[in-house]
């Protein structure tokens, strides 16, 4: 576990949410009235095999998620948990036999509910690269623009669907063997209660959700994968399974909530309400959410379209896929491994000297851009530049391509506040930075609270079990208070950073 569960005592009833994230996953207690009363995390590690390549292995998830509840209820037993939520990372594909879950060295224990849910295979995360002919061939087989108009998304290689095809093609006794194709949420909640299920948002990481309809787009189907799970309200419950409850110290029976996407739940964690307002969550990745009232569709298939947690609302997102993961890859170069001394850095550089620095490290890239040929790129470097300005470069190029993505959702959503969230916003500056880039009020993250999609997991489950509404936001993750407002005379700046920028991508795009 990274660190000891913090905890406030309580007599209360309390609602959970568990978050499997790209490095880790995070836990919270959530009182009925917002109140955090309890927290923990454990981290897990990602295997890159070969170039391109992400993959995590299953029980390490189950070993993280019982240190995690048994850290929680050492802090508030679990006789007083009336709800389980769960949220996830997407898409990351399970391949599973059964339903139910076998031994794993995280102690999770044989469930006999219909057969083991054995994965049969290491999971592929959302990072891995490795299926983009499959999802390129997939994509223009029914129709790019004909399958976004149903789907919402501009599928790609980091997809389910695709990332089957490509298994298929490699390793067809695995495929063959298979009974389900699940997300990382789904071969959880299967873990917990013997049944599996998916909700409407991450369905949408499968690249055949059909959004109007709310159902599997069958003729998009591929014959020979395994089954998809069948579709459900995010506030379906379903209790926890006795084998389950010993190995996780919690009580056989508890309702676990089927949850959401880890974007979807995290903006609900940080209190959007109204349309326009914008969800900018950094992590690994960084998430920017929407929120409208209405099904938005972009003709430039710029943004995907995800179903938010309450039916009738809907996420515009995008998603920036090298953010966090870059500041760690450049702060193992230059500062020891330690991004709060990256960050350090970039705050104390002059912006003015630092070169041109385009963040598509992973590589590839999303965002409004659905690029996976970008690749990172340093410009105007000289003998003079030092850590610090590389480290300010990296900042740059991020509120560079965030501005561009913000200004593209501005048009389908409206113009509203932005509310940050994720260890990767804490950076001192990176909130000024993005208000004083895009004209809007921004709110920074609470240093403390870098957990909004495990709170939006523990809202969920107290609709879901109870029909309790708790007010969103009420956690304070968003910071609470007035937003930081843009400096208009730093306008003019940022506009001649952003045309630099967008000077540098289509340069790359020109050279290829």
């Amino acid at each position: 576990m990274t660190g000891a569960p913090t905890a406030s005592a309580t007599t209360e009833g309390v609602y959970a949410g568990l978050d499997l994230g790209t490095s880790g996953c995070k836990g919270v207690l959530v009182t009925g009235d917002g109140r955090i009363v309890a927290r923990a995390a454990a981290r897990y590690p990602t295997r890159r095999p070969e170039p391109g390549a992400a993959e995590q292995d299953p029980g390490d998830w189950l070993t993280a998620v019982t240190s995690v509840t048994l850290g929680l209820a050492k802090a508030v037993g679990a006789e007083r948990w009336r709800a389980v939520g769960l949220s996830a990372m997407l898409p990351t594909l399970v391949l599973t036999d059964g339903v139910g879950a076998a031994a794993t060295p995280g102690g999770i224990g044989a469930l006999s509910a219909g057969g083991p849910l054995e994965p049969l295979r290491p999971a592929i995360t959302w990072e891995d690269g490795r299926a983009e002919a499959e999802g390129s061939a997939f994509r223009e087989g029914f129709g790019g623009d004909a399958l976004y108009r149903r789907t919402g998304q501009w599928v790609d290689g980091r997809y389910l669907v695709p990332m089957a095809l490509r298994l298929a093609a490699r390793e067809p006794e695995r495929i063959a063997a298979a009974r389900y194709l699940l997300g990382a949420k789904d071969y959880l909640f299967g873990v917990l209660t013997g049944v599996v299920l998916t909700d409407p948002s991450t369905a949408t990481g499968a690249g055949c959700y059909d959004l109007a309809a709310g159902a599997w787009i069958e003729e998009a189907v591929p014959p020979g994968l395994p089954r998809l799970p069948e579709i459900a309200p995010s506030t379906t419950a379903r209790p926890l399974v006795p084998a389950a409850a010993s190995a996780l110290g919690l009580v056989a029976g508890t309702p676990v909530v089927l949850g959401g996407a880890d974007s979807v739940l995290g903006a609900l964690g940080l209190g959007l309400t109204a349309p326009g307002q914008v969800a900018y969550i950094a992590g690994t990745s960084t998430v920017i959410l929407a929120l409208a009232d209405a099904l938005a569709l972009d003709d430039a298939h710029r943004y995907l379209v995800t179903p938010m947690a309450s039916p009738g609302t809907w996420g515009l997102e995008m998603d920036l896929l090298a953010t966090g993961s870059a500041h760690a890859w450049l702060a193992g170069l230059v500062a020891g491994g330690d991004q709060a001394e990256l960050a350090r850095l970039a705050d104390a550089a002059d912006p003015d000297l630092a070169p041109i620095f385009l963040p598509y490290l992973l590589p590839g890239e999303q965002g409004a851009r659905w690029d996976p040929d970008l690749a990172g790129m340093l410009s105007g470097l000289h003998l003079g530049h030092g850590p610090g300005d590389l480290a300010r470069g990296l900042r740059n190029g991020i509120v560079a391509e965030s501005r561009h993505c913000l200004a593209v959702l501005e048009s389908a959503a409206g113009r509203g506040e932005i509310l940050m969230a994720g260890g990767g916003a804490l950076a001192p500056s990176l909130a000024s930075d993005l208000a004083d880039a895009t004209g809007r009020a921004v709110h920074p993250p609470n240093p403390a609270l870098t957990d909004s999609s495990a709170i939006g997991a523990a809202i969920v489950a107290a609709a879901g079990a109870d029909g309790a509404v708790i007010a969103a936001g009420a956690a304070g993750v968003a910071g609470g208070g007035v937003g930081l407002a843009p400096d208009p005379g730093r306008s003019a700046w940022w506009q001649a950073q952003a045309e630099r920028h967008e000077s540098a991508v289509a340069g790359q795009i020109f050279s290829r």
